[in-house]
C-alpha cells in the first residue's frame, strides 16, 4: 500500500481499533462467567440492613436501564446472616421470657402471681428500648443478646418484692398492708442488688480500645434494663400485688399446689439440716472456700483462651497466591480452575473472583455458602474439605478464611491472624522470614501458613548503552516513551459524550507483548535532525540489550522498617492462645537473632492485649462492687461477705467451658463479669435480713443468719432459676450467630449452678467469721483506747 504525500492515514491502516476495557490485565468472574464485580460498602454509622434494602430497591431500575443480555445479580449479601441471626436472638429472647415467667409460677403456684412478672418483664424491656432510642442504639446482635440476658435480671427485683409480699399474705395479712410492708422491708435489698449489678458494668463502660467500643452498647443496654426494672419493682410490682393477690386463693386447694408445696417443703427441710451441719463445721467450709479461690486461679491459667468465637456467617473470602513469575494469562486460567473446584462443593451457593491490577500473581474470591438449614457442614469443615482438592492445582494456592462480623485490624492478608517480622537489613529479613515460615508450617496448631513476601518476581531488564544511543540521536525520554507506548497501556486521549467518557488506550497488538522477544522487533522513531534530516527508525537492540532476572514484586514496611507478615489460620479445636504460645516457642527454638523483631498484628495483637487486661478488668469489677456495697452498708466487712460468693461462680463458669470444649473468649469473659453481678444477690438477700434481725429483734449473729438463710431460701432459688433459665436458651442456641451467644450462656449457666451449690453454705459461715473479726477489731480498738486513757491519767493529762 502506498500513500501520496500529505494523504490522510487512518488508525485502522496502522493497527486495530476495538471497543474494550481500559485495562486488559483485569478479569472478573461470577460462577464461571465473565463479570464486573461491584463491591459496595456502607458509610460509617449507617445501618447495614437499611442500606442493603435501599440498594435492592434500586436493582429493578438498574436492570431496566441495561441491555437484556446483561444480568445484575447479588453475588454476596452480608445482611442475610445478620437477619437470620437477629431472628434467632429474638426467638431466644421470647423463650427466655417464657421460662422466667414459668419459674415464678412453679414457685408460687399462683396464676395471679404469675401475671405480675408477665407485666414487669415487658415493661422493663420497653423502657430499655426507650433508653436505647435516646442513645441512638439499634437492635443488633449485641444489644439483643443484652436484652436476652436482661430477662433474668429485670425479673429478679420483681421476684424479691413479689415473694416477700406473698409471704406476708400467706400469713394472713391483707394484700394492701402486705404490699406496703413487703416493699418497705426489701426496698434497700432491691436497691443494693441493682446498684451493685450496675457497678459491674462500670469497668466495661470505661474500657478503651476496640473491645471497649464494641461492648459499651452491651453494658449500657443492660444497665438501663436494670435501672428500669428497679423502678418497676418498687412501684408497679407492689401496686399489682395489692390489687391482684388475694388471701386463700382457690388454687391452693388443688393438687398442683399441694404437690408443689410438698416438694418445696421437703427441699427446704433438707437445706435446713445441711445448713446446720455447715455452720457446725465452719473451718471446713472456710477451707473449701479457700480451695475454690485457688482452683479459680488454676483453671484460668490452664483453660485455652481465644478472642471472639469464630462465626459461621455463610461467607468465605479467599486469597490466591501464584508463582511470582506467572503471567496474567496464566493467572487468569488459574483463577478459573480454582473457582471451578470451589463451585463443585455441595455447600457452596455461588463464587465470585477477580485478578489483575497492580499484582498479576494474586487473585481474590468471595464464596457464598448455602444457609445452615440447607448444608450439613460448618464453614470450617467446608474449608478443610476444600484444602486437599485445591492443593492439586500446580503453581497456585487458595487460602480461605471465614468472614467475621467482628474483626480487628485493617491489614489485608491471606488468613485471619498475622505475625509480622521486622529488621533493618532487608537481606537478613528475607533470609529469616523463609526459615521462620518453614518452621511455622510444621506446627500442628497452624494451617494455611502464608506470607506477603514477594521477592522472587521475574522481570525483563533493558540495559541502555547511553553512548551508542547518543551517537544515534536517541534520548532517554524517547526510549521511555517508546517502551511506554508499546507495553504500558498508555492513555493518549479521552473522548467525551453527554453521558459518558471513553479513554483511548494505545499499545502494541497483543501478540507482540506476550514475550520479551518482542523487544527484538521494536524500533525507536528518531525525529528529524542534522544527523537524520528525514528522521530514522533505530532498532532498540542497536543500543540496548535485555535479560531476565529476579526482582521483588513489593517491599512491605511497618513504620520505618521493612516488614514481612506471616498469616495463618487455626485448625478446628485449637485456640488462639495455644497457637500464639506455639509460635513463641518456635521462635525461641530456632534461635532467631535479636535483630529480627517480631510481633502479632491485627486480631492476634488485640487478643494479646485483651489477655493481659482480663485479670485487671475482673479486679476492677470486684473493686467497684466493694466500693458501692461499702457505701450502701457503711461497712468494710459486709461487702467482703458478699464478694466471697464470687469464686464459686468463676469455678463453675470455667469448668462448664472446659467440659463443653469451649475456649475462654471475650464473650465468656463478659459472662463471668455478669456472674459477678448475679451471684452476689444471694448474699445480699441473706445479709440484709440477718442485719435487720440483729438490730430489731436482738438476735445473735448465728441465729440471725440461720433464720435469714431459711426465709430467703425461696427468693434466692427463684432469682437464680430465673437467671439460669434466661441463659439456657443462649447456651443451647443454634443457627446463625450462635457462636457468639453460646459461650456467654455456658459461662452464666455453669457459674450459677456451682455458686448456688456452694454459696448457700459458705456465705453464712463467712458472715459469722467476719462478724467475729469485726468484734475482735472493735475490742482491740477499745482496749487500746482504755490503755491510752490510763496512761494519760497517770501522767496527769486527764482529770476525773
Amino acid at each position: 500500500m502506498t500513500y501520496q504525500k500529505g494523504a490522510a492515514v487512518r488508525l485502522s491502516d496502522l493497527g486495530e481499533v476495538v471497543d474494550s476495557v481500559q485495562d486488559l490485565r483485569n478479569a472478573g468472574l461470577y460462577d464461571g462467567k465473565p463479570s464486573v464485580l461491584l463491591i459496595i460498602s456502607k458509610q460509617p454509622g449507617a445501618n447495614v440492613i437499611e442500606t442493603v434494602d435501599r440498594v435492592k430497591g434500586l436493582l429493578a431500575e438498574l436492570r431496566a436501564s441495561v441491555p437484556s443480555a446483561v444480568k445484575i445479580t447479588i453475588a454476596s449479601d452480608q445482611t442475610a446472616t445478620i437477619r437470620s441471626s437477629l431472628r434467632e436472638v429474638e426467638r431466644t429472647l421470647m423463650i427466655s421470657v417464657g421460662l422466667v415467667i414459668l419459674v415464678v409460677f412453679l414457685f408460687l403456684r399462683n396464676v395471679r402471681s404469675m401475671l405480675i412478672p408477665c407485666v414487669a418483664v415487658p415493661v422493663s424491656l420497653i423502657g430499655t428500648f426507650g433508653v436505647m432510642y435516646l442513645f441512638h442504639y439499634s437492635l443488633d446482635n449485641l444489644s439483643l443478646m443484652a436484652l436476652t440476658v436482661a430477662t433474668g435480671f429485670v425479673v429478679d427485683d420483681a421476684i424479691v418484692v413479689l415473694e416477700n409480699i406473698s409471704r406476708h399474705i400467706e400469713k394472713g395479712m391483707q394484700p394492701f398492708q402486705a404490699a406496703l410492708l413487703g416493699a418497705r422491708e426489701v426496698g434497700f435489698t432491691v436497691l443494693s442488688m441493682s446498684l451493685s449489678l450496675i457497678a459491674v458494668f462500670i469497668p466495661i463502660l470505661l474500657m478503651g480500645g476496640v473491645i471497649g467500643r464494641i461492648f459499651r452498647e452491651f453494658a449500657v443496654t443492660l444497665s438501663a434494663a436494670v435501672l428500669v426494672s428497679l423502678v418497676v419493682s418498687l412501684t408497679m410490682t407492689p401496686m399489682m400485688c395489692a390489687r391482684l393477690l388475694k388471701p386463700g386463693d382457690d388454687l391452693k386447694r388443688g393438687w398442683f399446689y399441694r404437690t408443689g408445696e410438698h416438694f418445696f417443703t421437703g427441699l427446704l427441710s433438707r437445706y435446713e439440716r445441711s445448713l446446720g451441719w455447715a455452720l457446725r463445721h465452719g473451718p471446713f467450709m472456710m477451707l473449701l472456700l479457700l480451695a475454690t479461690v485457688c482452683l479459680n486461679v488454676y483453671l484460668y491459667v490452664v483453660i485455652p483462651k481465644g478472642f471472639f468465637p469464630q462465626q459461621d456467617t455463610g461467607r468465605l473470602t479467599g486469597s490466591i497466591q501464584a508463582d511470582q513469575n506467572i503471567s496474567f494469562q496464566a493467572m487468569q486460567q488459574k483463577l478459573i480452575n480454582i473457582m471451578n473446584v470451589v463451585r463443585q462443593d455441595p455447600a457452596v451457593a455461588s463464587v465470585a473472583g477477580f485478578t489483575g491490577g497492580g499484582q498479576t500473581n494474586s487473585g481474590f474470591m468471595f464464596v457464598s455458602l448455602k444457609s445452615l438449614s440447607e448444608r450439613k457442614d460448618s464453614a470450617d469443615r467446608v474449608m478443610a474439605r476444600l484444602r486437599p482438592k485445591l492443593a492439586r492445582e500446580p503453581g497456585a494456592r487458595l487460602f480461605l478464611q471465614p468472614i467475621q462480623d467482628i474483626r480487628v485490624g485493617g491489614r489485608s492478608s491471606g488468613a485471619m491472624y498475622q505475625y509480622t517480622l521486622q529488621a533493618e537489613d532487608l537481606t537478613e529479613l528475607r533470609t529469616w522470614e523463609k526459615k521462620i515460615r518453614d518452621a511455622l508450617s510444621q506446627l500442628p496448631q497452624l494451617v494455611d501458613v502464608n506470607t506477603d513476601e514477594q521477592d522472587r518476581g521475574l522481570q525483563t531488564a533493558v540495559a541502555i548503552d547511553r553512548d551508542a544511543a547518543s551517537r544515534m540521536g536517541v534520548t532517554m525520554v524517547l526510549i521511555d516513551a517508546t517502551l511506554n507506548d508499546s507495553f504500558g497501556q498508555r492513555q493518549v486521549s479521552t473522548i467525551y459524550n453527554p453521558l459518558n467518557q471513553y479513554r483511548v488506550v494505545m499499545e502494541v497488538a497483543p501478540q507482540y507483548w506476550q514475550s520479551p522477544e518482542a523487544l527484538r522487533d521494536l524500533y525507536t522513531s528518531v525525529p528529524s535532525s542534522a544527523q537524520f534530516p528525514g528522521g530514522a527508525q533505530v532498532p532498540l537492540l542497536a543500543f540496548a540489550s535485555y535479560g531476565l532476572n529476579n526482582t521483588p514484586l513489593q517491599v512491605n514496611h511497618q513504620g520505618q522498617f521493612a516488614a514481612s507478615t506471616i498469616s495463618f489460620n487455626l485448625p478446628p479445636g485449637i485456640s488462639l492462645s495455644e497457637a500464639t504460645k506455639a509460635i513463641s516457642d518456635t521462635m525461641n527454638r530456632i534461635g532467631v537473632p535479636s535483630s529480627i523483631r517480631s510481633s502479632f498484628q491485627g486480631t492476634a495483637r488485640t487478643f494479646q492485649a485483651s489477655l493481659q487486661s482480663q485479670p485487671w478488668l475482673i479486679l476492677a469489677a470486684l473493686l467497684t462492687i466493694y466500693i458501692v456495697l461499702g457505701i450502701l452498708y457503711e461497712s468494710y466487712v459486709h461487702p467482703l461477705t458478699i464478694i466471697s460468693t464470687l469464686p464459686s461462680a468463676g469455678v463453675g463458669a470455667i469448668l462448664a467451658l472446659i467440659l463443653s470444649r469451649t475456649e475462654f473468649s471475650i464473650m465468656a469473659l463478659i459472662g463471668v463479669i455478669l456472674l459477678i453481678g448475679i451471684v452476689k444477690k444471694n448474699a445480699i438477700m441473706m445479709i440484709d435480713f440477718a442485719l435487720d434481725a440483729e438490730r430489731k429483734q436482738g438476735k445473735n449473729p448465728r441465729e440471725a443468719i440461720y433464720e435469714a438463710c431459711l426465709i430467703r431460701f425461696r427468693p434466692i432459688m427463684m432469682t437464680t432459676m430465673a437467671a439460669l433459665l434466661g441463659a439456657i436458651p443462649l447456651m443451647l442456641s443454634t443457627g446463625d450467630g450462635a457462636e457468639l451467644r453460646r459461650p456467654l450462656g455456658i459461662s452464666i449457666v455453669g457459674g450459677l449452678i456451682m455458686s448456688q451449690m456452694l454459696t448457700l453454705y459458705t456465705t453464712p459461715v463467712v458472715y459469722l467469721y467476719l462478724d467475729r473479726f469485726r468484734l475482735w477489731c472493735l475490742s482491740t480498738r477499745g482496749r487500746k483506747g482504755r490503755i491510752h486513757t490510763l496512761v494519760m491519767e497517770e501522767t496527769g493529762g486527764i482529770q476525773r
